[in-house]
């Protein structure tokens, strides 16, 4: 992001840019009149095709329009000696792709054997191919990315297990993202990767024992596997809930540690008298405790007091209503932001499988807009459809090696990955709460539509849609009701 220009200073600069008319300190004076250095720096970056068939670089201004060089009798420097093509330069009469190219050979390349890893290779290719290498060269031009990438050249072997030695940075897992995006390391499932490192240290918060040993079973073959997808990309909200109950094991079995007893003398008894002693959380121990059970290593009879259902708030329908409006009318949130609270207001998607949305479910043309979240595509008119058609002309972030050609909507900063649903679900709380817009839609939802027929269109399970019809009292849900009373014979 550039810099904001200051304020106009006319006593410091008292002849005003031809331009702008703002009192700058001057840079140049063309044909046209003075020129301020921030207008100086935009002429250079002005393409188009001038009035004579020039294409290129158009710096002048004839008849208030861009013209070339020639046109607008204009001297300035704007070919590069390297590539010679006509561009905005950066140093040493080279332009920015250029130089960027450079920057990324000798940074990747191995000074001993002036050689490139193979692993390397497409990353560099990526990003000298950056249509934005302006982008490029200040990340590379940072020091612990530098230090990082000459490290990395170095290397002898590159893979994921050489990655997750170094020490854990967000330069580490932005290049390895790099390297996976473009082919030089293989996929993997990095959030379960993620929490296997994380539970490792965890494990060493109870003594070796008995208990440590419990826990490392308990993440070992339940914990693990529930994380475990058959597409292989655990989200981030199933590593949050995994490190959670983890920690809630952890709590429990020190709770146990200090009471000087064991799993199997565990009565029921102290098993309320912990649940009760602490938080809401606590009551996600029914998973370590039912695993326990299945494991045989304590009574069978145990349990926990369960969580009562239906007390989350929701949003009123006039709530909702007011809350649209604001989306609608903001301009100054982001078209990717208007488009979430959209589909949560709306459509009532969880924030989860919002940042999963590609480009293939959706199709934009002259007539209409439609998205497809379930079964069959939902059209999405006027005015609702202006931030899927700004996306679709401007997507973003695709000027840079983190996303050349990504399937997502909603890109991340990590290079070929979606957003993190946290992050947006932060970011759409200036609006409205992202959880109970979407319960509040869901039960205003189901006042107006059978729920088999919602529950295809929005893509939730028929038993979902059917407790949050319960919950609204709805026509509907007492329909299915009485459908499902045996008839009297």
């Amino acid at each position: 992001m550039s810099r904001p220009r200051p304020p106009s200073d006319p006593k410091t600069w008292p002849i005003p840019c031809t331009r702008c008319q703002g009192h700058h300190e001057i840079a140049a004076h063309w044909p046209d009149g003075p020129v301020c250095r921030y207008c100086y720096q935009a002429a250079k970056r002005t393409t188009g095709t001038c009035a004579c068939g020039h294409t290129g670089v158009l710096p002048g201004r004839l008849d208030g329009r861009p013209a070339c060089r020639n046109c607008a009798g204009i001297t300035l420097n704007l070919d590069c000696r390297t590539c010679g093509a006509e561009t905005e330069l950066h140093s040493h009469g080279q332009c920015w792709s250029c130089v960027l190219a450079a920057t990324v050979d000798r940074l990747l390349t191995n000074p001993h054997t002036q050689q490139m890893h193979p692993s390397l290779t497409p990353v560099a290719t990526a990003l000298k191919a950056m249509t934005r290498p302006n982008s490029g060269l200040t990340w590379l031009n940072q020091p612990h990315v530098t230090a990082f990438l000459t490290d990395l050249a170095t290397t002898a072997t590159i893979s994921h297990d050489a990655l997750d030695a170094l020490p854990p940075t967000r330069t580490r897992d932005y290049v390895r993202a790099l390297l996976v995006t473009h082919g030089g390391l293989p996929a993997r499932d990095e959030q379960l990767a993620r929490f296997t490192a994380w539970s490792q240290d965890a494990i060493q918060r109870l003594p070796a024992g008995e208990h440590r040993e419990a826990l490392r079973r308990f993440i070992r073959w339940d914990q693990a596997r529930r994380m475990t997808t058959t597409d292989g990309k655990t989200t981030h909200g199933a590593f949050l809930t995994a490190k959670q109950t983890t920690t809630v094991a952890i709590d429990f079995l020190t709770w146990l540690t200090s009471r000087d007893t064991t799993l199997r003398r565990l009565t029921q008894a102290e098993l309320d008298a912990w649940q009760a002693g602490g938080p809401a959380t606590r009551e996600l121990a029914d998973r370590f405790l039912g695993w326990a059970i299945n494991a045989r290593l304590v009574d069978s009879r145990l349990r926990m007091q369960p969580h009562r259902r239906g007390t989350a708030v929701r949003l009123s329908h006039p709530e909702q209503a007011r809350a649209l409006a604001r989306v609608v009318d903001r301009e100054e949130l982001s078209p990717r932001d208007r488009l979430a609270a959209i589909l949560v207001l709306v459509l009532a998607q969880q924030v989860e499988d919002v940042v999963r949305l590609t480009w293939g479910q959706v199709t934009v043309d002259d007539d209409r807009v439609t998205i497809t979240i379930g079964a069959h595509p939902v059209e999405l008119p006027p005015p609702l459809d202006e931030p899927l058609r700004q996306l679709v002309t401007d997507p973003g972030q695709d000027r840079t090696a983190a996303h050349p050609h990504s399937p997502w909507i909603f890109r991340g900063h990590s290079p070929g990955q979606h957003i993190d649903a946290s992050h947006l679900r932060r970011r759409l709380k200036t609006v409205c709460a992202p959880r109970a817009a979407r319960l509040g839609t869901l039960e205003e939802l189901t006042k107006l539509s059978p729920i088999p027929v919602l529950a295809e269109i929005l893509g939730y399970h028929p038993s979902t849609i059917e407790r949050h019809a319960t919950n609204a009292a709805s026509t509907y849900a007492r329909y299915i009701a009485v459908r499902q009373k045996p008839r009297e014979r």
